[in-house]
């Protein structure tokens, strides 16, 4: 018997579960696949914003989130020359709830997204189920077929596959979209580093020097490291002394914990990809997050864009699935309404790696520009602009009507 849903998503990343949950709750059957078992992965996008934050208490899930182990920064800070610091984003001054952007494991925003879904009858999650190929039927996309942990190759039919399986999208692919690639000057690599007891915990302050760029996210016990080296250099081949050497020249302040970098299993590198597709978009399947737009690391942006492509997505489509299969026109919808926001961070992002980024990159400068620094000096109220468009971004999305739930209560550990 071939088995038939309104909607499949396709990856159970930050957009899909959001998206799921969404749609669950206005009474659209859906299905999240997401292929691996479980959501614990490391150095994912662990950021969760006050635009996220604000949806979470909308969807009566803030408090239960608030519960989770997660820091807290208030302010981005840049290096001036004479050592000092510059506030350049001052969160604090957002008129919101949470005005700040918390660091959380992802796994746990994502447990909590599902443990929420599957109260929805609607609702379906299946882990360990990897996406091998679109069906297609009449010109369109009908479906989708998935193989299961025991190998077993399947079929779902569905009135709409959104594909939210990131930046190297399988569904995008077979679907035939292929985004524009914009030019990124570094990558990124990943690595965690002891935190001691007292250090502050509540501001980033990257760090440029010498070809190198580097930003410490302090966590629960533990800093996070973003360590950007110029495009194309494979790190791994210097090997694992070379690589304590340069983060302890970059961060002087971790060079008394840098042994705790044993091998290079321990730093884990990202590919940066910045692009965007003309057309989110075929019959039968739309792409949203990382499949439509893969971001920068530059603001940790990305997870929190993606989210509001989610809300977006429930708000316009939730409707026309009740109703039977959306059409090219209402899902032609969802981009006309996140493109320009995407455009916007997307020409930010891009602006930060011309002036900042690449300079660094080349060894022309070992600090943010002259210009930015003065400006923000003589100005220091103007750091509540990057505060806005980094926390809340060009335009935040609200959780639709059929969504809001009252405040779920969080359960005490009585063990």
């Amino acid at each position: 018997m071939t088995e038939h849903r309104q909607c499949v998503v396709v990856g159970g990343g930050p957009a899909g579960m959001v998206l799921g949950l969404l749609l669950a709750r206005a009474g659209v059957k859906v299905t999240v696949l997401e292929k691996h078992g479980d959501f614990l992965r490391d150095f994912r996008g662990d950021t969760v914003h006050p635009s996220t934050l604000t949806l979470l208490d909308e969807l009566g899930l803030g408090e239960k989130f608030n519960a989770l182990p997660h820091s807290e920064i208030q302010q981005i800070s840049l290096p001036k020359p004479d050592g000092t610091q510059l506030v350049f984003a001052d969160l604090s001054k957002l008129k919101v709830a949470r005005p700040y952007v918390a660091m959380a494991p992802q796994w746990d925003f994502l447990d909590l997204l599902a443990d929420s879904a599957r109260g929805e009858p609607t609702f379906d999650l299946r882990l360990s189920t990897e996406v091998t190929g679109l069906l297609r039927e009449g010109g369109r996309v009908a479906g989708v077929r998935y193989r299961t942990a025991d190998g077993e190759t399947r079929e779902l039919r569905s009135d709409l596959v959104v594909a939210a399986d990131g930046r190297w999208s399988l569904a995008r692919r077979q679907a035939g979209l292929v985004p524009k690639e914009y030019a990124t000057p570094f990558d990124a690599w990943w690595f965690r580093l002891p935190r001691h007891e007292g250090e502050a915990g509540d501001t980033l302050v990257p760090q440029l020097h010498n070809r190198r760029f580097a930003v410490a996210i302090p966590r629960a016990g533990y800093f996070q490291i973003a360590y950007m080296a110029p495009k194309g250099v494979n790190l791994a081949l210097q090997g694992i002394e070379r690589f304590r050497e340069n983060v302890a020249q970059v961060y002087p302040r971790f060079a008394d914990r840098v042994e705790s970098l044993t091998e290079m299993d321990d730093v884990k590198h990202l590919d940066v990809r910045l692009n965007l597709l003309r057309r989110w978009h075929v019959d039968g399947l739309l792409c949203i997050g990382d499949a439509a737009h893969a971001m920068s690391p530059v603001g940790g942006v990305g997870v929190n864009l993606a989210v509001q492509d989610a809300v977006a997505t429930a708000a316009l489509l939730a409707g026309p699935l009740l109703r039977g299969r959306p059409t090219g026109e209402e899902l032609a919808k969802v981009r006309a309404r996140r493109r320009l926001p995407t455009l916007l961070v997307q020409g930010l992002q891009r602006g930060l790696h011309r002036v900042m980024m690449r300079p660094v990159m080349e060894g022309r400068r070992n600090g943010p520009p002259a210009a930015l620094l003065k400006a923000f000096t003589l100005f220091p109220a103007l750091n509540i602009v990057p505060a806005r468009l980094v926390g809340l971004g060009f335009r935040p999305e609200h959780a639709p009507d059929f969504a809001r739930r009252a405040a779920e209560p969080v359960e005490l550990d009585r063990g």
